[in-house]
């Protein structure tokens, strides 16, 4: 079914990097690292919602720590959740997660596992979508596994507890959402689950399901949630993502916006340049050295990772030209408060509507000289130049 296996690596160099390299805990440690040392190929687990088109750099972090484990030999196993994305995951939501519908999901999955490819060896990789299983259950089956958890368990959840205390809205469809993740990994009989800090409470579901079916729990790897270019946790529903498929010079440009206490983080979970390299990366900073040229080399090894060295190189001589080289005019710079880039142009009068701001979204009519050209009409304010149509700029400095 996957062609020829690599033997297992069991390097206890390169066992402890997989361990520690952008991870916040493992449980636990010492299991999991007895399992890695033991030879034995162990199925790696990964979950990911199609909950928008695109896999932004945010899950490309998960990606590639299960990569990790896919070049020590190990199976990995990705899951597409096509049912788990329709309930919706509220493990980072301060509010109820909108209800998205099957045909949204299905459209938002299609091109998952090719994106997927840009980091795995997708050939070598057990695919699934979990419809396959979770369609499959009856209530007597769902009554059985609920039967495992309380709802003391769920409401104890920091994110949960907070909208009850603020009398939000709490609907019982997001408790099934920890059930479904947890079933995943019967399913699929997972020895290890990787997944964000976020998903600790969800992963936790997997061991104690595991456990009721007569499993060996699995083991749990998290890391930590990157943040997007305008400071906040990545994600496509504020715009400020960087996704995987953006065109090379677009992403060159976002990345060169992203705020300096965020290099060293890309560096360790968004590439695979080596800890050494990042650790006198880390010193220069700290010696006053200039960001900028770290910010490029951060710049150049993610885009070699998804498109290739020349569109890197590239894409690093079109930011020089445009931005270094100052070819936009020199105009004031405007204080501008996070948020949607749309609200800080409408403030400085830059555009006349919001409908006029989606109109020159759609035509391409908006750029940032670091952001590059502007496609998503949620887009977040960045320190950017920005020209709105052939003649209008603006600069920002967000506060």
């Amino acid at each position: 079914m996957f062609g020829l296996q690599k033997s297992i690596d069991t390097n206890p160099k390169r066992i402890e990097e997989v361990l520690t390299r952008g991870v916040v805990e493992v449980i636990d440690t010492e299991h999991l690292r007895k399992k890695l040392l033991s030879g034995k190929r162990l199925r790696v687990k990964l979950g990911i919602d199609p909950t928008s088109p695109y896999i932004h750099l945010g899950r490309s972090v998960l990606l590639l720590k299960l990569k990790d484990f896919q070049d020590l030999g190990h199976r990995a196993v990705l899951i597409i959740g096509d049912t788990t994305g329709v309930i919706g995951d509220t493990s980072d939501k301060s509010s109820e997660r909108p209800l998205l519908t099957k045909e949204e999901i299905k459209k938002n999955a299609a091109t998952y596992f090719a994106q997927a490819g840009k980091i795995l060896n997708i050939k070598q990789t057990e695919k699934h979508f979990n419809s396959k299983w979770l369609h499959a259950l009856t209530y007597d089956d769902i009554g059985e596994h609920a039967d495992s958890f309380s709802i003391a368990d769920f409401i104890a959840r920091e994110n949960i507890k907070k909208r009850l205390d603020t009398g939000k809205r709490v609907s019982l469809r997001e408790m099934l959402y920890p059930l479904m993740q947890g079933y995943d990994s019967v399913a699929v009989k997972a020895d290890i689950e990787i997944g964000g800090t976020d998903q600790r409470f969800n992963l936790l579901a997997g061991r104690k399901l595991q456990e009721r079916f007569k499993q060996e729990p699995q083991d749990i790897l998290t890391t930590a949630l990157i943040l997007g270019i305008d400071g906040r946790k990545m994600s496509s529903s504020w715009g400020n993502t960087i996704n995987i498929l953006d065109e090379a010079n677009n992403m060159y440009g976002k990345i060169m916006s992203i705020p300096d206490e965020l290099i060293i983080p890309y560096f360790i979970h968004c590439t695979r340049i080596s800890m050494a390299r990042i650790h006198t990366v880390e010193e220069g900073m700290k010696k006053g050295e200039n960001p900028r040229d770290f910010k490029m080399e951060l710049a150049r090894a993610i885009i070699e990772l998804y498109h290739g060295a020349l569109p890197a190189k590239s894409a690093e001589k079109e930011f020089v030209h445009t931005f270094q080289q100052r070819n936009t005019p020199d105009i004031p710079v405007v204080h501008a408060r996070k948020g949607l880039l749309k609200d800080a142009l409408l403030k400085e009068r830059a555009v006349a509507s919001g409908n006029e701001f989606n109109r020159l979204v759609a035509g391409g009519a908006i750029s940032g000289a670091a952001s590059g050209k502007i496609t998503d009409p949620k887009a977040t304010v960045a320190n950017d130049t920005y020209k709105i149509g052939k003649r209008k700029f603006v600069a920002f400095k967000v506060e």
